[in-house]
């Protein structure tokens, strides 16, 4: 009975153990790798989202120096032609 243990005990050393630490460690390459690659889809996705974001933002801006120029050299005239429209009759 106590060689049976002791062959027992062997071949858990020998055997299971490396393959338990096989298997485990197999898994945790390929749980890493798909981390990896979830990771670089939401990267890549962020950095479009960036670049849109930036694009808008410059186009606002274009329109908000036009609106600039439109307002700081026209700025007396367009007054003028406010009051203009106030004091014309309605048809």
């Amino acid at each position: 009975m106590d060689k049976a243990y002791f062959i027992l005990g062997f071949f858990f050393i020998v055997v299971a153990i490396p393959v338990i630490f096989g298997v485990v460690g197999e898994a945790h390459r390929r749980h890493m790798k798909f981390k990896e690659k979830q990771l670089q889809a939401i990267s890549n996705e962020t950095a479009e989202k960036a670049a849109q974001y930036a694009a808008q933002t410059q186009r606002l801006e274009q329109r908000v120096r036009v609106l600039e120029r439109i307002v700081t050299d026209r700025g007396a005239h367009v007054a003028d032609e406010i009051e203009k429209l106030r004091d014309a009759p309605l048809n």
